[in-house]
């Protein structure tokens, strides 16, 4: 199967919060609560527990929103906070019935590939991959796995400023 992309969203910087209480509520469901700002827009994610699969397989629901900081200043008034914030630039295609997204981070670059089970293996064999390329670590996970090689403290995985 030749991987045949369609582009459907160019490369830009997507900026994403994280949210909790401070009694880590979400995370101790193992679920995550996200702000994104994606070139000029904003989305509202909640995302539930991963759930025992070769692919990442969760629950999310998500929300266009007017106004980030807005909605920020009013999920801190309901009692959230950020803990984690990561930037990354992404760049998605249509490859099938799936979404592949090219992501620059600043601990390095990642090929996710959102749809169904089957579909994403196919896609992933059609980009030369298989199971045991998969990542299923979270950016959080990677950004503190690459801070604790390096000797380092994780705080937010941020692009320097230049």
């Amino acid at each position: 199967m030749a991987a045949r992309a369609t582009p459907i969203h160019g490369r830009r910087l997507q900026e994403d919060c994280l949210l909790d209480t401070a009694n880590e509520d979400l995370r101790k469901r193992r679920s995550a609560l996200r702000v994104r700002m994606d070139d000029g827009g904003s989305l509202l994610t909640f995302k539930g527990p991963v759930q025992p699969a070769l692919v990442k397989v969760r629950e999310e629901l998500e929300t266009i929103v007017g106004d980030a900081y807005v909605l920020l200043r009013v999920l801190e008034e309901l009692g959230f906070h950020v803990w984690f914030r990561y930037q990354k630039y992404r760049e998605e295609f249509a490859i099938g019935d799936c979404i592949v997204a090219i992501d620059e981070t600043p601990v390095g670059v990642f090929v996710e590939i959102e749809g169904g089970e089957q579909d994403i293996a196919h896609v992933a064999e059609a980009l030369g991959r298989g199971p045991t390329d998969y990542v299923l670590e979270s950016y959080r996970g990677l950004f503190v796995q690459h801070c604790e090689q390096r000797g380092v403290p994780a705080t937010d995985m941020l692009f320097d400023a230049d």
